[in-house]
């Protein structure tokens, strides 16, 4: 079936930077599109990033709060994709979920925490 496993998230200062990393597992992953996500308790989860399938050049989009600070990216021979953050702030602070858009089915991991706090 399909998993995906999120890791990397960890307390940060202002300022610092992170890897996040998702793990996929029981599907093609090359042929999906992806995206990192992220939700703080009592709001909606908002989009941070995502990236397209092989077919789609694995082209990238970000929620404007993140432009020039995050960089999602993808390792289709690993299986694996990533989120750099860099420049941290504490309106950062959330759980980050990986998503999996498979043939039109969305698919969550079960998220990491990241704090940016002094």
């Amino acid at each position: 079936q399909v998993q995906l496993v999120e890791s990397g998230g960890a307390l940060v200062q202002p300022g610092g930077s992170l890897r996040l990393s998702c793990d996929a597992s029981g599907f093609t992953f090359s042929s999906a599109s992806m995206a990192w996500y992220r939700q703080v308790q009592g709001k909606e989860r908002e989009m941070v990033a995502t990236i397209g399938s092989v077919v789609f050049e694995s082209r990238t989009n970000y929620a404007d709060s993140v432009k020039g600070r995050f960089t999602i990216s993808r390792d289709n021979a690993k299986n694996t994709m990533y989120l750099q953050m860099n420049d941290l702030k504490p309106d950062d602070t959330a759980v980050y979920y990986c998503k999996a858009n498979i043939r039109l089915t969305p698919y969550w991991g079960q998220g990491t925490q990241v704090t940016v706090s002094s």
